[in-house]
């Protein structure tokens, strides 16, 4: 694997296979509607409709704002779930979209930031590396979920973050 250039012996993936910048952060609340109206009321933040889910077991309640370019996420899960609010509200991820999801799981766990939770078992192509050191995860999500994600909350293209990028140039 190359190694960046700037010297910081970082490895580099031949190909960028994570978004260069987060489309969203995620929190974890036990109250969505309370977290929703307090965001509102601070910083005028829009959002779209709540949405329920369920991912095997475990139900949860889910929105997005519908402002950009860093959205927020505001989950509240069920116990036991990755969402699970018993610790109390948090500020819980940051989403990235992922070209290859599978290089760029190995390439975060190679690194140290070992998976978390993985909801590819369940048909869902999202992954949760726990970083210790920021007390939070970086969510993957496959690049090919984009147009969906978008439809879904009816959001500008230009309102969830950059794209993973591989050209010719950045191949090794």
């Amino acid at each position: 694997m190359p190694h960046d250039p700037s010297g910081t012996g970082w490895p580099l993936l031949p190909c960028r296979t994570v978004g260069e910048a987060p489309y969203h952060v995620g929190f974890v609340v036990p109250d969505l509607a309370r977290a929703m109206r307090d965001l509102t009321r601070a910083t005028g933040l829009a959002w779209n409709e709540v949405r329920d889910g369920r991912l095997g077991t475990w139900r949860y309640r889910i929105v997005f704002s519908r402002d950009g370019p860093l959205l927020t996420e505001l989950i509240e899960g069920s116990p036991g779930s990755p969402w699970d609010p018993g610790p109390g509200p948090r500020c819980d991820h940051v989403g990235y979209w992922a070209g290859e999801l599978d290089d760029a799981v190995r390439t975060l766990e190679e690194q140290g930031f070992p998976l978390d939770f993985d909801a590819r078992p369940y048909g869902r192509p999202f992954t949760y590396h726990r970083l210790p050191a920021l007390g939070l995860r970086v969510e993957l999500v496959d690049v090919s979920q984009r147009p969906q994600f978008l439809r879904t909350w009816g959001l500008r293209s230009d309102l969830a973050g950059s794209s993973p990028t591989c050209t010719q140039s950045s191949r090794a």
